[in-house]
């Protein structure tokens, strides 16, 4: 208050001295008229203070520069659903309006930013939307038994998932992997997840990228999504489920081969009805190993060349899937709280594999890839069953020909587990898996035939919530996953993995 009688004092002698000496005032008429104006301006201040605009104003989202400027790590664009903040309004001075001087003449006083540390309720900005987290899984596997090695042309035990499996391997990072993710927008749910533990050759421990999707909701709810980018490609349950929350080390390779990596680049519309979502709402409470919200109903497109490599025809891969889960409370008491989810998912695709020229490997000719397949599975409440089976046909060497053809393909697994929520050591579920494929290795050089027959029995443990342990013993009957290897190998393994999600 002090500094507006002080500018106000100082600009009425500067207009008022001129006059003075013109009309000869008195200095009794000069010192009536800075009171008439101390009184002019106490006035105004009072008014100001019952509702008018005051002389500093408060900061909030709306009237601050917060999310405008670039400097000091602030983004271009404020917060989910902020207006952007109002340009400035010259101040206006007129010498008959003793309120319009100080604005003018005073620069105005700094403003809190709204997304400065002290400012209570200012909105999130994008990056605080995102959140950070991951998993780590360390792989030991033992040969108890078996082919372990072999001579030149005869099929050593090997798998196409696990890279681990060697005569000279010990300790493997199977997947080291960071997901970002998080609501850059009401309507804007962004995904990006790297793998530090990929393997080139004899070198380990490089980066690939495995998923990098937006999804754009349709609807308030968000039942209804469109997925741009590299994601997942909706075939097979147990393609769809995360590694960090399968039972199972590893997929099993019917299922597996129709889209290995599971992942390609494209656009998948998914639907979820809200009763649907309240099942699965229901079991992931409990503890249920999901197979992550693809929705009830998918339907996409991709390039069709499986993940991380250049698209090899100027032809589409159209997918399909729907699943649905049914509560089984109507059956009676027994059965009260049980679900049952069954589906199925199909493909259509036309493939190049990578095949070999003489001693230079480089893309073949595109062959037909078309595959059907079913699954069903009862929840462990505390006892269940999981299976899946997939027909089709794709490319695959054919060592009379020496070339690669398009052959029939068949095969899947049946799985059962038992859920103990609680025991002297945590949480842990034990489980047994036998699987069966017999077809092509589309991504292997030369679409190699793979002819599996696998029987797993394991058991995870979690202890504490974030660490899992998985102990399991395998007999195995494989043919390598080489057109120059013939043959089925055999053996036993011992194989343990330890999980620590983050």
């Amino acid at each position: 208050m002090k500094r507006r009688l002080l500018t106000a004092l100082l600009l009425s002698s500067a207009l008022v001295l001129p006059c003075a000496q013109a009309q000869a005032q008195t200095v009794a008429e000069l010192q009536r008229q800075i009171n008439e104006l101390k009184a002019l301006i106490k006035a105004q201040s009072e008014a100001q203070g019952r509702g008018g605009r005051g002389p500093l104003r408060q900061a909030n989202a709306r009237n601050t520069d917060a999310g405008t400027f670039p400097a000091a790590g602030r983004p271009k664009e404020s917060a989910i659903g902020q207006p952007a903040a109002p340009g400035p309004v010259p101040h206006r001075f007129a010498i008959d309006e003793p309120e319009t001087w100080y604005d003018a003449l005073v620069p105005p006083a700094p403003q809190l930013l709204a997304d400065g540390p002290n400012h209570s309720a200012r909105p999130k900005t994008w990056f605080e939307r995102l959140s950070l987290r991951g998993y780590t899984q360390l792989r030991g596997n033992e040969f108890l038994s078996g082919d372990d090695t072999a001579p030149s042309g005869v099929s050593r035990l090997r798998s196409v998932h696990d890279s681990g499996i060697t005569d000279r391997n010990n300790f493997t990072f199977r997947r080291v992997r960071l997901v970002l993710q998080g609501d850059i927008h009401e309507r804007v749910f962004l995904y990006i997840q790297p793998d530090f533990a990929v393997g080139v050759g004899d070198r380990q421990h490089f980066t690939q990228l495995r998923d990098a999707y937006a999804d754009v909701f349709l609807d308030d709810e968000r039942r209804t999504k469109l997925r741009f980018g590299q994601q997942k490609v909706p075939y097979g349950w147990e393609n769809l489920q995360s590694s960090q929350n399968r039972l199972t080390l590893d997929r099993s390779d019917a299922i597996n081969s129709g889209v290995p990596g599971e992942r390609d680049i494209g656009i998948t519309f998914y639907y979820t009805p809200a009763h649907v979502q309240r099942i699965w709402d229901r079991l992931a409470k409990g503890g249920q190993k999901l197979f992550g919200n693809y929705g009830a109903l998918g339907v996409g497109i991709y390039n069709g060349q499986t993940i991380n490599r250049v698209e090899g025809n100027n032809d589409l891969m159209t997918v399909m899937m729907a699943t649905w889960p049914f509560e089984l409370d109507g059956l009676g008491e027994a059965f009260k709280g049980q679900v049952v989810e069954v589906g199925g998912s199909a493909y259509r695709n036309r493939f190049r594999p990578e095949a070999t020229f003489g001693s230079s490997t480089a893309l073949g000719n595109t062959f037909d890839d078309e595959r059907v397949g079913v699954h069903a599975m009862l929840y462990p409440q505390p006892f269940g069953l999981q299976g899946e089976w997939n027909w089709g046909r794709g490319p695959e060497f054919d060592p009379v020909a020496r070339a690669i053809l398009t052959k029939p393909l068949q095969g899947g697994y049946v799985q059962a587990m038992y859920k103990v929520d609680h025991s002297p050591v945590g949480p842990f579920m034990p489980y047994i898996r036998w699987q069966t494929y017999d077809g092509g290795w589309k991504v292997g050089t030369n679409a190699p035939r793979l002819d599996t027959d696998e029987l797993e029995l394991g058991v995870e443990f979690q202890p504490i919530k974030s660490v899992e342990l998985t102990l399991a013993y395998a007999n195995m009957k494989r043919r390598e996953a080489s057109s120059s290897r013939f043959g089925r190998a055999e053996g036993d393994l011992f194989r343990g993995q330890l999980q620590i999600n983050y």
